[in-house]
């Protein structure tokens, strides 16, 4: 993964292709049919019932109602009975894991803007979120939900608040220095990086997009809550 903190500003503006004055509404509609909206996609939409009778399929399950199976056909229904309550019991949590899962992917959904600010041929624009693009240049001030995840060009006064990343309700001040240091830097600890979902507190900046949707840091726990699902 490409550790666009280490980067310096005009580094990470060529790697995304885009310049100071933004990409163009061509350059912008070409990345956005290889990169997709910028969403975060859901599961299956199972019903939970059918998530409970999935939990049914599991080999290990299989060879429990089998030997459960068994248990009735020697006489030894206490056996029988206790197997089959670990499994009813397994498939019970198995739903509730599910449906867990399901409300916290509606949560993250519920950290992203409708709209957002983008700079594009030097000028500014407000767009539906779904449309920003890797390598779009985003205004950001006090108030403002990030859409995506970026590498700030220039910022003034920013504090942002990342509690939905990293659990840390305090406001973290940032800087558009680019980062001199070795081995891998935790998320909380970027403070020229802004992540999607982050709430700008204080000040305003401009950021580059790096990454939108699922390739986002919230969209990889999206797409672990769907696995989960």
């Amino acid at each position: 993964m490409k550790t666009w903190y280490r980067e310096s500003a005009e580094n990470v503006l060529r790697d995304m292709g885009s310049s100071r004055s933004g990409l163009t509404q061509q350059q912008a509609e070409e990345v956005r049919k290889k990169a997709g909206e910028n969403v975060l996609q859901e599961g299956t939409g199972k019903k939970a019932w059918q998530v409970f009778l999935e939990q049914f399929q599991d080999l290990l399950v299989i060879i429990l109602i089998a030997a459960a199976g068994i248990s009735m056909v020697s006489d030894n229904v206490e056996s029988a009975v206790v197997i089959f309550a670990v499994i009813l019991m397994n498939a019970v949590l198995g739903t509730v894991q599910h449906e867990k899962a399901r409300k916290s992917l509606d949560s993250l959904k519920s950290l992203s803007s409708p709209s957002a600010k983008v700079i594009r041929n030097g000028q500014t624009l407000e767009i539906p979120s779904a449309q920003v693009v890797p390598g779009d240049l985003i205004a950001l001030e006090a108030g403002d939900l990030a859409v995506a995840d970026g590498r700030l060009l220039e910022c003034h006064n920013l504090q942002v608040n990342e509690s939905s990343l990293t659990g840390e309700s305090l406001a973290v001040e940032k800087q558009a220095e680019a980062m001199e240091t070795e081995g891998a830097v935790p998320l909380g600890d970027q403070f020229n990086m802004i992540f999607s979902g982050s709430l700008i507190i204080q000040g305003r900046a401009v950021m580059v997009a790096t990454a939108t949707g699922m390739h986002t840091e919230i969209g990889k726990i999206a797409a672990l809550m769907n696995a989960t699902g």
